[in-house]
């Protein structure tokens, strides 16, 4: 193989990378005791909210941004590959029952989604063409927030999907783990959580993938609460589809209002279930066609529409 040969300066510079350094921890990893490797892996563990802490102005803008975006009627759109794709996924999926956000509006874009092959996959993740093609299909536009995951920051899928969606005039951010990368160079918004090397070296799901998690958890939650979806820590603008969460909405009332039983399920049969509905019309002792009016009034907010 010639130094010439591309997929050896590939390797060159993922060499280079942090997430692919080796920890400065025993390399025996064999001869130690299973506890002691617990031990170990949770020491460097507890290393990656430290990390996400140390983001948090930035964190914060974005959230803001993608908060903006939403209540213009865009949608908070992720692209991701591999774990990193999984995980804006499982964020993404979330949303619809948890927040009521309607269905569409929060997305993920998953390299080589709906193929069975691992290795069909993989390639997918390499086809920066393919992660343009993806967001011009779905007719991102300035309205909407796109946000790439990439623990390297040069995953061509996402790449390739971010520079689209900024040449389409969308808000772009990215979740990376390395600094100075190439998907930074391409966004708005930059969110460098740089966990540094990890326990099995190149195993970015590990640290990595913690850190991408907390990072969606907070972008996903905060811009939900700032959107009215929640009343203090309370989740009430859950979709009551099924029982879990038909006991969740009855729960969340019963805390906000501390009604009794027979009136908090009086409540939720006249607000067909909503527990917003449910909670305007106990505190403020009005029926349920004026609770919703409020809420209308308030754009979903519940605390506005008790002032």
């Amino acid at each position: 193989m010639s130094p010439a040969d591309p997929s050896t300066k590939d390797s060159g510079e993922l060499d280079e990378l942090v997430t692919e350094g080796r920890p400065s921890l025993p390399k025996d990893y064999e001869s130690l005791s299973t506890v002691e490797l617990v031990e170990l892996m949770n020491g460097e563990d507890a290393r990656v909210p430290a990390a996400v802490a140390a983001i948090s102005d930035k964190l914060a803008g974005v959230v803001d941004a993608v908060v903006a975006k939403l209540r213009g009627g865009g949608r908070l759109i992720y692209v991701g590959a591999g774990t990193s794709g999984a995980l804006a996924a499982v964020d993404a999926g979330e949303c619809e029952s948890t927040f009521s956000t309607r269905p569409g509006q929060v997305v993920a874009l998953v390299a080589g989604a709906g193929l069975v092959s691992g290795a069909a996959r993989d390639a997918v993740e390499d086809d920066g063409g393919a992660g343009a093609d993806a967001i011009r299909a779905l007719g991102v536009s300035a309205d909407d927030a796109v946000v790439g995951v990439s623990a390297s920051g040069r995953t061509p899928y996402v790449t390739g999907a971010l520079a689209s969606a900024a040449a389409a005039g969308a808000l772009t951010a990215c979740v990376v783990s390395v600094p100075d990368s190439e998907l930074a160079r391409i966004c708005e918004h930059e969110l460098a959580v740089v966990v540094g090397p990890e326990f099995v070296a190149g195993s970015t799901r590990l640290k990595a993938g913690t850190a991408q998690k907390l990072v969606l958890n907070t972008i996903s939650t905060l811009a939900m609460i700032r959107l009215g979806k929640t009343y203090g820590d309370l989740m009430v603008d859950v979709a009551a589809t099924n029982e879990k969460l038909r006991a969740r909405a009855r729960r969340t009332v019963e805390l906000a209002t501390g009604a009794s039983d027979e009136d908090v399920d009086g409540a939720l049969a006249a607000a067909g279930g909503s527990a917003k509905i449910a909670i305007v019309s106990l505190l403020a002792g009005i029926d349920a066609a004026s609770a919703t009016e409020r809420l209308e009034r308030a754009a979903g907010d519940v605390r506005e529409a008790l002032r």
